[in-house]
C-alpha cells in the first residue's frame, strides 16, 4: 500500500473518521495512480481506518482502473443507475459502523453532499480532508521532481516552437495551436491549462484569452503554458520583444526581471512565503508599478498545475525543502503592455532549483 494511503488510514484513526471520501480527480490519482476526468460522472476513492479502500468509477472506466497501478476493489455504476445507493451499499459492506465522514469541503459539491448525507442520515460531514490533503502533497518526493523536471523540458520546448511561430500578421490563436499541435506530435497530449498567448496591450490582462488579435511589430508577447508529463505538470511564462517595443514596455520588462531573480535569489529552507512576495512586490512598488501588480507571486504545483501553498503577502507558511512552487512576479499596464516571468522551482537544501531554462534576459524575436 502506498504510504500515502496508509498515512491517510492512520489520520482517520487519529481523529476518529471512519471513511474519507475523496472525489478530487487529482487526489483520487494522486493517491492511486489512476487518472481519469468524469466529466459529470461520480469518481470517487473511499479510505478507511482498517478495511481495504476501493475505487468507484464510472462503468466505461472500471476496466481501466482495474488494469492501472490501483490494487484494491473497483466498483461502478452505469448511467441508468444510482450511484450513491451502490455507494452506500459497499461502504456498509466495508465497515459496521459509519457515523463520521471525512470529505473535501472546497472540492464536494452540495448536490452530492446531500445524495451522501440522503444514504447516511444519522451520520456526519464535518471533517475536512482539504488541510490533511494539502499537507500530505507538500513535500515532493524525489521520482516527483524528477518527472516535473521532465515536464519543464517539455515546457521550454513549446516556448521554442511558440517563438519560432511569431511573425507580423499571425494571430495569438494560431501561435497556440502550432504550439499544442507540435507537442502532440512528439507524443504530449495534455495542457497543464490553457495555453496563453497574449501580444501588445492584450497581455494587460493577466489571463487574458488568446484570439483574433495579430501580432504587430514593435511589441512584446507573453506565453504562459505548461504540459502534463506523466501525471505532473510544468507552468511557465516568458514575455519575448517582437521588433523594438516602446522604452516604457521594455523598462516594465527590467523591473519584472528584476523583481523575479530578487525573489528566486531568496528561496532557501526557513524564509517564509509571505517574504518572499514581498521581496518580489517592493521592488516593482519602489519602481512606481505597484497597483499593476495584482496577483500572488506564486502558487504550488505538482500532480495539479494550481496546488498549496500561496506564495502570497501575509502567508507565514515556512518553506521547506522538497516544496515545489511558481515565482512568477508581474507588471500590466492597461493600453501599454503587459509582462509576466515565472519559472517553477524544487526547494533544495540551500536554494532551489528551477524546472524551465529558457532565457529570461531581455529577448528580441525578429
Amino acid at each position: 500500500m502506498k504510504k500515502q494511503l496508509i498515512d491517510l488510514k492512520n489520520w482517520l484513526k487519529e481523529n476518529q473518521g471512519d471513511v474519507a471520501f475523496i472525489n478530487d480527480p487529482a487526489n483520487v490519482a494522486y493517491l492511486t495512480g489512476y487518472e481519469s476526468d468524469p466529466h459529470e460522472r461520480v469518481l470517487a476513492l473511499l479510505v478507511f481506518p482498517d478495511a481495504d479502500p476501493f475505487l468507484f468509477t464510472p462503468a466505461l472506466e472500471m476496466d481501466d482502473a482495474r488494469n492501472g497501478a490501483w490494487e484494491y476493489d473497483v466498483f461502478g455504476y452505469l448511467d441508468n443507475e444510482n450511484p450513491w445507493e451502490i455507494i452506500a451499499e459497499k461502504v456498509k459492506a466495508a465497515v459496521p459502523t459509519v457515523s463520521n465522514w471525512a470529505v473535501e469541503k472546497e472540492f464536494l459539491t452540495l448536490a452530492r453532499f446531500e445524495a451522501l448525507q440522503n444514504e447516511f442520515p444519522t451520520a456526519t460531514f464535518k471533517q475536512d480532508l482539504t488541510s490533511f490533503m494539502q499537507r500530505l502533497k507538500l513535500i515532493k518526493t524525489p521520482t516527483e521532481i524528477k518527472t516535473m523536471i521532465e515536464a519543464g523540458k517539455w515546457a521550454d520546448f513549446a516556448f521554442d516552437i511558440g517563438f519560432n511561430a511569431i511573425k507580423e500578421g499571425v494571430m495569438e490563436q494560431e501561435i497556440v495551436a502550432e504550439i499544442e499541435y507540435q507537442l502532440k506530435k512528439k507524443g504530449i497530449m495534455q495542457m497543464s491549462f490553457s495555453t496563453i498567448v497574449l501580444a501588445g496591450d492584450n497581455a494587460a490582462s493577466p489571463h487574458g484569452n488568446p484570439g483574433q488579435r495579430k501580432i504587430q511589430k514593435d511589441e512584446l508577447v507573453l506565453f504562459d503554458l505548461g504540459v502534463v508529463y506523466d501525471g505532473y505538470t510544468s507552468d511557465a511564462t516568458r514575455t519575448v520583444a517582437y521588433g523594438e517595443p516602446s522604452q516604457k514596455a521594455q523598462e516594465i520588462y527590467a523591473i519584472v526581471l528584476k523583481a523575479h531573480q530578487a525573489a528566486l535569489d531568496a528561496v532557501k529552507p526557513g524564509i517564509t512565503a509571505g517574504e518572499l512576495d514581498t521581496i518580489a512586490r517592493d521592488i516593482i512598488t519602489d519602481a512606481g508599478y505597484g497597483p499593476y501588480f495584482n496577483h500572488r507571486l506564486g502558487h504550488g504545483l505538482g500532480s495539479s498545475v494550481h496546488e498549496f501553498p500561496s506564495i502570497m503577502a501575509g502567508n507565514p507558511l515556512v518553506i521547506e525543502e522538497g516544496m515545489c512552487f511558481s515565482i512568477e512576479p508581474g507588471i500590466y499596464v492597461p493600453g501599454v503592455a503587459g509582462v509576466r516571468i515565472e519559472d517553477c522551482l524544487y526547494v533544495t537544501k540551500d536554494g532551489c532549483e528551477v524546472f524551465t531554462h529558457t532565457p529570461k534576459e531581455y529577448t528580441v524575436i525578429g
